[in-house]
């Protein structure tokens, strides 16, 4: 009955796109019976031909070649009811002559997406107690996948009615599926990775990359250290290279993330290693224990601080803890229970004799990441009657061609001799606060910048306007900025700015304070 199914369906695609050869066809295989369905079942070479030429002229994602829209002349009705039984399984379309509702054969083919009519195969997605059973059309996956074409037209096919794929979840499986049968990109936070996993084993490149865009844009300290891991079981050398950028630049956000704990012991390693990791190696110290504690629930071990070392192993040694300050290790390390009494005698004295002990953890700090410093001014000033602040903020506007991470800000100082200030700086877009900072900073009375930092940088993403601000208290009078430009190269960064409305204070592009951005790229 099924094969019969798939035979119908086979010639009528066919009969549609070469008549006359089909009809031949047709003939030639009711004689032969069914000896000869493996040969009469080949896909035309002219449908490859034509499917082939059309991609390599667009190179365009679906979503863009075909957005969605509403036929002129079609009754909206019936096609929301079919549109919304495909999202139902194993329903069929009822109702007569439905193919006349759709004018494309793009939507005519989007109707046999997850339905049951004509189709031909059948697959129960998912791992045991947690599976999906999924209708299939032969034809149809096997232009969309050269794997699926393997698997029902090639050399070694198996003709089974029912095929079992554990290792896929069935919501990343009903994603390839919609953009195979629909030529729709539907992604999801929650799925994208297992969407790519899909994607890769039944090798559909287009979906594929079109996750990982999706995975970068969407790139954050909160999940860089699992999209790293990931990344490189995927193969995607671009997606892995973001990944250690934000890991770099925002390393104890990262490392102080739930998705630390769910790396790998490989990614832990790797990270382990990094020599630009912006972090103090308390906080990488303590997020390898969280990690142990974790992993330690992972192996079913109980969870104390002898399986915390086991599990890290000779990963413990990649912790720079003779670089930490004095006080880290004293208050911390020393007494996590994690070193042994020898280890610990030992740092203590690298930290104080003069002759130290040989260790076997890393004794060189890591060098970490050097921040740039775009000046927008060409030169500054200062006068009698200027620039006062009282409580006023002054404020500007940028925007990057590359995504950086904002660490704070240049500030100028007093023009009357040494003062101490205190500065409230803050980064907005939109009007929503990505970060700020309460802190004070000491002017040696010269008409020198002098950095002002956050507490963690801010990502910023390229094209799009953000602000920053600052409200200083402290000396009335000090230096102020002139001829600013509105574009400065810095590096491979170009930035530009424009003047805020939330400039209270006189401060803009040709003048004023926030002289400097610091950031790392």
């Amino acid at each position: 009955m099924v094969d019969d199914k798939g035979k119908n369906m086979k010639c009528l695609t066919f009969f549609l796109m070469l008549p006359e050869t089909v009809k031949n066809r047709s003939k030639k295989s009711s004689k032969k019976g069914n000896s000869s369905s493996s040969s009469s079942s080949k896909l035309p070479p002219v449908c490859y031909e034509i499917i082939t030429l059309k991609t390599k002229k667009k190179k365009k994602m679906a979503a863009d070649i075909f957005p969605r829209k509403k036929p002129a002349n079609t009754n909206t009705t019936a096609v929301q009811q079919y549109h919304q039984q495909n999202l139902n399984n194993n329903n069929t379309i009822p109702a007569p002559n439905w193919q006349g509702l759709y004018p494309t054969i793009r939507e005519r083919n989007a109707v046999m997406f997850n339905n049951d009519l004509m189709a031909d195969v059948h697959f129960v997605v998912g791992p045991p107690g947690g599976t999906q059973r999924l209708p299939g059309h032969k034809y149809v996956l096997a232009v969309g996948s050269s794997v699926f074409h393997a698997m029902f037209y090639g050399e070694l096919a198996e003709d089974k009615d029912e095929i079992r794929i554990p290792d896929v979840e069935p919501a990343a499986f009903l994603a390839m599926l919609k953009y195979i049968y629909c030529d729709e990109i539907d992604l999801a936070a929650d799925t994208v990775l297992a969407t790519l996993y899909a994607a890769k084993k039944y090798i559909v490149p287009h979906l594929a990359r079109a996750c990982v865009n999706f995975l970068e844009t969407s790139l954050s300290a909160k999940n860089a250290c699992v999209l790293l891991s990931q990344s490189c079981l995927f193969e995607e050398p671009d997606l892995t290279q973001r990944c250690w950028e934000v890991i770099d630049a925002q390393a104890e956000l990262a490392l102080k993330s739930e998705g630390f704990c769910d790396i790998d012991f490989q990614t832990l390693e790797s990270i382990l290693r990094r020599e630009t990791l912006n972090a103090k190696e308390i906080v990488v110290f303590e997020a390898a224990l969280n990690w142990a504690e974790v992993e330690c629930q992972r192996q079913d071990l109980p969870v104390s601080i002898e399986n915390k070392r086991k599990v890290l192993g000779k990963a413990l040694y990649l912790i720079r803890i003779p670089t930490m300050a004095l006080d880290d290790f004293a208050n911390g390390a020393a007494q996590s229970g994690v070193l042994t009494l020898n280890e610990t005698n030992d740092i203590f004295l690298w930290y104080t004799a003069a002759k130290k002990p040989e260790l076997e953890f890393v004794s060189n700090a890591r060098k970490g990441l050097v921040p740039q410093r775009c000046h927008r001014f060409q030169s500054c000033a200062y006068r009698s009657n200027q620039w006062r602040y009282r409580g006023r903020c002054d404020s500007i506007q940028f925007a990057v061609d590359k995504r950086v991470f904002i660490a704070g800000f240049g500030l100028y100082g007093s023009s009357c001799g040494s003062a101490e200030y205190s500065a409230k700086i803050e980064l907005k877009r939109q009007g929503v606060i990505l970060g700020q900072n309460l802190s004070k900073y000491f002017s040696d009375g010269s008409s020198n910048t002098f950095p002002v930092w956050f507490e963690y940088p801010v990502q910023i993403e390229p094209d799009t306007f953000y602000t920053a601000s600052v409200i200083l208290d402290g000396n009335e009078l000090s230096y102020f900025g002139q001829e600013g430009m509105t574009e400065v190269q810095c590096g491979k960064v170009t930035v530009q700015f424009q003047c805020s409305s939330d400039s209270t204070n006189g401060t803009g592009v040709q003048g004023g304070q926030i002289p400097e951005l610091i950031f790392y790229a």
